[in-house]
């Protein structure tokens, strides 16, 4: 009988924050990462589609601003919080032609092509499934202004890439 009221209460407690729209830890993510695009009022069309990544069960609508999306040539999907777990992914899959890649612009969320971000390997910032961040940015000036205030090297999406195998 206490479990019936212990679990309803839970379901009460969980409603409210399912109304009010807010995580149950304000400015906590997954295992307590903070996340850029955490504060954005509309989750992405992706995330909602895919909410959690395909590997580590993260929640893609906190990390929309390092979520990735494979579509590779047979027309599979895979939403992943990270370019780590699409590196993983990759790994799995040898071989397996990719039609595009897409990730989250760290500055907004938006999904972009992964092969035209410019991207930032490095700096202050705590990274996603990584010891050594990576970003991507839609707009040059957007990754020249997190290097200069966070540090962090330009890169290319090979370099990203490459980098977070080189971890796995």
């Amino acid at each position: 009988m206490r479990i019936r009221y212990f679990t309803a209460a839970m379901l009460v407690v969980a409603g409210v924050f399912l109304a009010s729209g807010q995580p149950a830890v304000a400015g906590q993510g997954h295992h307590g990462h903070g996340g850029a695009a955490e504060s954005s009022a509309a989750a992405p069309a992706d995330a909602v589609q895919y909410p959690d990544c395909v590997h580590c069960g993260m929640d893609r609508v906190k990390f929309a601003h390092s979520r990735m999306l494979v579509v590779y040539q047979d027309g599979e999907k895979v939403a992943t919080c990270s370019i780590r777990c699409v590196a993983l992914d990759l790994k799995t899959k040898k071989n397996k032609p990719v039609a595009s890649f897409k990730v989250g612009d760290f500055t907004n969320g938006t999904l972009i092509d992964a092969g035209k971000a410019h991207w930032v390997i490095g700096g202050d910032r705590r990274g996603v499934m990584t010891k050594t961040p990576k970003w991507a940015f839609a707009d040059k000036a957007a990754a020249e202004a997190f290097i200069a205030r966070h540090g962090g090297t330009p890169a290319t999406f090979a370099e990203a890439l490459k980098a977070a195998t080189d971890e796995l």
